[in-house]
Order: structure tokens, then C-alpha cells, then sequence
């Protein structure tokens, strides 16, 4: 029986399987993700990391098991679809506009507008809401994204994802390009999303990271779950 202090799982799998061809990629994995929690996802790079995210967001289709969103079964069949309920993952090229500005990359494909026109004052303003609500430092708004450094354009896709007022965020070996002035501000944006609970699953090779931001650490091995333990009780070299 569940504790009743421990909220209910904002996303739970159950025995998620996926096959390519002859590859079994994922073997019978469970993921429990709750409100507000930090999970690392590590593993080595055919462990099916990438895979079990990419079900869970609608980019692959699993072959067996179930998902969970709020507790509501799903079966999402694109990434749209997961985006509406609330789940975001930030790919490792952020995916930005380099030749556009800050705040059209964060509205990008859903500019607001007033009448038949986009209303660029609250499209500006929006984006700068949301830069100060991550305590992201940019000089400006209007700042074209091509200029940026790679952990300010990674700052950048993590507002847009906020954007959408997501209930969980992925990060895709967020910090992997990074400086350690540019990691070290990622993870501080990270906790700050925690402090707004928001769950978040950060696929990494850099243990370091996870255990500087993380709850809780996941280990996948040839598609199977090997390891399943809190970051405080656990050291790196386990």
C-alpha cells in the first residue's frame, strides 16, 4: 500500500517493451516520476534511454506495456499530443532558430497575435516573463539566438519548453557542450523548476550533474532496469 504522505506518480510505465527489428531495445521497464522530483536516467548509449523518452513522448510507439500520465492511462501517438498533457523534452540540438530572436524562439510556431497580426508586445513580454521567472541572465529579448553561447541557447529551449506550462520537462544530455559556468547555471535553473514542481528526467553520462540536482537515479542496461535508488543514498561509483 502506498504511503499516504508520497504523492501519487505524475507519470508512471509499466513494462514497456520495444523492438527494431531483431533488436529488443526495451525489456519489460517500469519508470515511476513524481511531482516535483529530479530523476537521472543514465546508462550506457544502447541502453534504451533515448528509446523508453521518446515512448513516452509520442515519437515511438511501445509494443507492449502501459503509461501513465496524472494517474490517466495514454497512448500518445505524436509528440503534439504529449506536449498537451504536459510533457516536454529538450533534444540535445535544442532545435532554435539561430537567425530568429530570443522571444521568437521561445512563441516559435505560436506567436500571440491581435487581430491578423502578431502582437510582438506581449509575445516580448511573455518571453522576458518567463527568462526572469527561470532567473535566466540574456541581455536581451530581441538578442538574435545565433549570438547566444551554447548554455544561454540551452537556456533558451528550456524557457520555451516552460512556455507551455509543462508538467514534467526532458533533457536529453543537457549539459554534454557545455562549459562549467554553463552547467552550473543549467542546474541552477533546474532546481529553480523544482521549486515550482515541475518533475523533471535528465538523461546524462555526467553522474556528477545528477547527483549535484537529482532525487533519485534510474540505471538502464541493455533495455532492462538494473538499478532504481535515491541519489542520498547512493554514491557516484556505485
Amino acid at each position: 500500500m502506498r504511503d499516504p504522505t508520497t504523492p501519487a506518480p505524475i507519470v508512471e510505465m509499466r513494462g514497456i517493451e520495444k523492438a527494431f527489428g531483431a533488436v529488443q531495445a526495451l525489456r519489460n521497464v517500469d519508470l515511476v516520476l513524481y511531482p516535483g522530483e529530479i530523476l537521472g536516467l543514465v546508462g550506457d548509449n544502447s541502453a534504451g534511454k533515448s528509446t523508453l523518452m521518446k515512448i513516452l513522448t509520442g515519437a515511438y510507439q511501445r509494443d507492449a506495456g502501459e503509461v501513465f500520465v496524472a494517474g490517466q492511462p495514454v497512448h500518445f501517438k505524436s509528440p503534439h499530443e504529449s506536449r498537451d498533457a504536459g510533457i516536454e523534452m529538450i533534444y540535445q540540438d535544442f532545435a532554435l532558430c539561430g537567425n530568429m530572436d530570443v522571444g521568437q524562439n521561445i512563441f516559435l510556431g505560436r506567436w500571440p497575435r491581435k487581430g491578423l497580426f502578431v502582437n510582438r508586445r506581449k509575445m516580448y513580454a511573455e518571453a522576458d516573463s518567463v527568462l526572469k521567472r527561470l532567473k535566466v541572465d540574456v541581455n536581451s529579448v530581441y538578442q538574435k539566438v545565433e549570438s547566444l553561447s551554447g548554455g544561454r541557447q540551452q537556456s533558451v529551449a528550456i524557457a520555451r519548453a516552460i512556455s507551455f506550462q509543462p508538467r514534467v520537462v526532458i533533457l536529453d544530455e543537457p549539459t554534454a557542450n557545455l562549459s562549467v559556468m554553463a552547467t552550473e547555471r543549467l542546474l541552477e535553473t533546474m532546481l529553480e523548476l523544482k521549486k515550482q514542481g515541475v518533475a523533471q528526467i535528465i538523461i546524462s553520462h555526467r553522474l556528477v550533474d545528477i547527483f549535484a540536482v537529482g532525487d533519485r537515479v534510474m540505471v538502464l542496461k541493455r533495455g532492462e532496469n538494473v538499478g532504481d535508488r535515491y541519489v542520498r543514498n547512493t554514491g557516484e561509483h556505485e
